[in-house]
């Protein structure tokens, strides 16, 4: 079991990440020491649910180290039973404090979701289209805002709507996920990644994750 709150579990991944975006990793507990430490137990920090995109490297983005993260990714970071065990399992077994959902911009589970909007659009193959259609519904929202066509809603904004949509429905999903969060155990954090940058950025946030303020906090954005 993590012995950190789910506020300075965050302050780490946000410290991890300003190191790696600055050039300056440390590259932590990633000698044979540490793999001995592990042979036989983990004890987690946070769980992170991403995208399968291969710039999305979790341990590399925060500056972590053999042991630190419970990952589970998808393509387009898309809730299904497996991810939501996955997630329950890092929450009810390992005590994790934290769960970050980490989306980024120019993913191709977005592209593809616009794209099988058009009119002229080919039939995916069966399990892509599974992971595709989760995504559309935020393809069809943003259209509706800005009045565009389907096919010119914004990659950027869809995958937005589409993170805070994964965090509701994790939530809505899981009720020992809600619970934990409930008690003050758990936070989650919905981050969107800059390819480019390399930033890690908060969009929604469910629970405390602030190391100052004692009490649970919801994002305007996070529902």
């Amino acid at each position: 079991m993590s012995e950190m709150t789910p506020a300075e579990a965050w302050q780490q991944m946000k410290a991890g990440n300003e190191r790696f975006v600055a050039g300056k990793p440390n590259h932590p507990r990633q000698d044979v020491e540490r793999r001995h430490q592990l042979a036989t137990i983990q004890v987690p920090d946070a769980a992170l649910f991403g995208c399968s995109d291969s710039r999305l490297s979790a341990e590399i983005i925060f500056d972590k180290g053999l042991g630190d993260l419970f990952v589970v990714r998808n393509a387009g970071q898309v809730i299904s039973d497996s991810v939501l065990g996955s997630l329950e399992y890092a929450v009810a077994v390992l005590k994790v404090p934290l769960i970050v959902v980490l989306g980024h911009d120019a993913c191709g589970a977005v592209h593809e979701a616009i794209v099988s909007c058009g009119p002229e659009a080919k039939p995916l193959p069966p399990h892509i289209a599974n992971i595709i259609r989760q995504i559309v519904p935020s393809v069809v929202k943003v259209a509706g805002q800005s009045g565009s066509a389907i096919v010119d809603a914004d990659p950027m904004e869809v995958g937005k709507l589409h993170l805070r949509g994964t965090v509701a429905e994790m939530l809505g999903r899981s009720e020992m996920i809600s619970a934990a969060v409930a008690e003050g155990t758990l936070a989650i954090v919905g981050a969107n990644y800059r390819l480019m940058e390399g930033t890690a950025v908060a969009d929604v946030i469910i629970g405390n994750v602030d190391p100052i303020d004692a009490a649970g906090v919801t994002t305007p954005n996070a529902m």
